[in-house]
């Protein structure tokens, strides 16, 4: 069935568009600002947080750092780790960052990657808005976001023009400096056309930060009727918040990024792919089958990436689980001829 196409509408004023092409002009002059001026910069790049289709103030030409309002929350998720001290210690809570970290962990993999960034197997509409809604409660930005940047990393991997390369930007950078630089903060729209005729995925990908507010009060509620029907477990809701949002994050976050990070220095090579992309099981457990990272370099649509029975890909198993109830279809195989096609590097 296809969509209606509309024309979208003329602009209804030009004088926003005029009034930026202003400020540009005058950044790039490099005048001192004033007033509200000095204000305008950081407090854009805070509500592009919130709202990923906000608008950014111009920044001084030649400036390509990291963003300061971009540092700051993602630097505070780190610090307010600190208040496990505080709201204690409870065996529900161990459970619950343990059980968080494996479901956003799967999202991840599974889906953000597997499906919405490789397209290696398909599902329903439903299903792909549960699992993009589950992946935003990962705090990695949202499913088209990511995606697209996947996408553009291998179209360029480990050349200059890639998004987080060791090779050419640094460990840090590679690892988690990139997503707090001004020019990968918007979503690459051209890179993802594919899923973004979906308006719940674009509704989902400006406002990622929705599901986890969500799940946090959904945490808290949970938390405080454990400590009503079960004051011996000894949970609370601000314990499950801080466990389950920010210690389960925290880790979350890190592991991932290994990919784009540790997965191009450290591990094995089995095919000859121009790149410095690696095999590491260690990594692989860690992030359920993602540290078969060479594997998936040389053949990037396989819904699996363990491409042999002993490199474990948990994330495959699951996968393949889902197949036989009919949430997920058409899992892409890795052909014969790939895996005989392998070269030592």
């Amino acid at each position: 069935m296809t969509m209606p196409t509309t024309t979208p509408p003329a602009p209804a004023s030009e004088k926003p568009v005029a009034r930026l092409q202003k400020d540009e002009a005058r950044v790039q002059k490099r005048e001192p600002a004033t007033g509200w001026r000095v204000l305008l910069v950081p407090l854009t790049a805070l509500l592009h947080v919130v709202d990923s289709e906000a608008p950014l103030a111009p920044r001084k030409p030649g400036r390509t750092g990291p963003e300061l309002m971009r540092i700051a929350p993602f630097a505070l998720m780190h610090i307010l780790c600190v208040l496990v001290v505080f709201v204690g210690f409870s065996w529900p809570a161990v459970v619950l960052t343990g059980a968080l970290y494996c479901i956003r962990m799967f999202a991840i993999t599974g889906w953000y990657h597997r499906y919405f960034a490789h397209r290696s197997f398909k599902t329903s509409r439903a299903f792909q808005f549960v699992w993009g809604f589950i992946g935003c409660c990962a705090i990695q930005k949202g499913p088209l976001w990511w995606a697209a940047h996947h996408r553009n990393h291998h179209r360029f991997s480990d050349q200059p023009e890639d998004t987080h390369s060791p090779r050419q930007s640094g460990f840090i950078y590679s690892h988690m400096g990139w997503f707090l630089t001004r020019k990968n903060f918007e979503t690459r729209h051209h890179h993802i056309r594919d899923f973004t005729r979906y308006p719940e995925l674009r509704f989902l990908n400006r406002f990622d930060l929705l599901p986890p507010v969500l799940l946090g009060f959904a945490l808290y509620g949970l938390g405080e009727l454990i400590a009503a029907q079960a004051p011996g477990w000894g949970a609370t809701g601000w314990q499950f918040v801080v466990w389950g949002i920010l210690v389960s994050t925290v880790i979350c976050y890190h592991a991932t990024y290994t990919i784009n990070s540790l997965s191009h220095v450290f591990g094995s090579q089995r095919f000859r792919t121009g790149d410095d992309s690696r095999n590491n099981f260690w990594l692989a457990l860690l992030t359920f089958g993602e540290g078969w990272h060479n594997n998936h370099h040389h053949y990037q649509s396989a819904v699996r990436q363990g491409f042999y029975w002993w490199e474990i890909d948990l994330t495959w198993y699951v996968l393949k689980m889902m197949s036989w109830v009919g949430l997920v279809w058409d899992l892409r195989p890795v052909p014969r001829a790939v895996k005989d096609g392998a070269n030592a590097a």
